[in-house]
């Protein structure tokens, strides 16, 4: 099914900024993405990946399947001990094993709902456009968080990518000895 996802939060990253009015309501829009992706503009075929599959990346994979999941881990990194790291042949960046933490973070503070739409694109950048969302990255220039998500962000990366790199936790993709 193609469509718009919205995550509400009950709890929010503490250097993520609410306007007044969002800070007082208990579950908080802070995300919203798609399903399909849009088709590439090089000719590749277009992804067939529908709502649940969005949803369960988010929910359960890591952060190299979910731009959701590297922002919470980069911005809750110091509250929940989380590092992002290099895994397998180097060029994959997760969370390692705080993956599983992040899970349980996401299961006590995050709900998702969705709503079935033709064109999907057209309605997020509508929605990006008119609402506060301060996790959302593309299309999201106006809003007063994205200079420092972006920062927050690539700062992360440029640490990881100084560590030497981890062998991937499942076994696939491992660096060459």
């Amino acid at each position: 099914m193609a469509g718009l996802y919205g995550w509400f939060f009950d709890e929010v990253p503490p250097v993520v900024p609410l306007p007044e009015g969002l800070a007082g309501a208990p579950w908080k829009l802070l995300y919203v993405g798609i399903a399909p992706k849009p088709a590439p503009l090089n000719g590749a075929r277009p992804s067939k990946r529908t709502i649940r599959h969005r949803v369960r990346e988010h929910l359960k994979r890591n952060a190299e399947a979910s731009t959701l999941r590297l922002t919470l881990g980069c911005l809750l990194a110091d509250q929940l001990g989380l590092e992002l790291r290099r895994v397998g042949s180097g060029n994959r960046l997760t969370f390692v094993h705080g993956e599983q933490v992040l899970n349980k973070w996401l299961d006590a503070h995050a709900r998702v709902s969705y709503l079935a739409v033709e064109s999907p694109r057209e309605v997020e950048k509508a929605v990006i456009e008119r609402e506060y969302l301060p996790l959302n990255l593309s299309d999201n220039r106006h809003n007063p968080f994205f200079e420092e998500l972006t920062r927050i962000r690539k700062d992360a990366k440029a640490a990881a990518r100084a560590l030497p790199v981890l062998p991937n936790p499942s076994g696939r993709g491992t660096a060459k000895r």
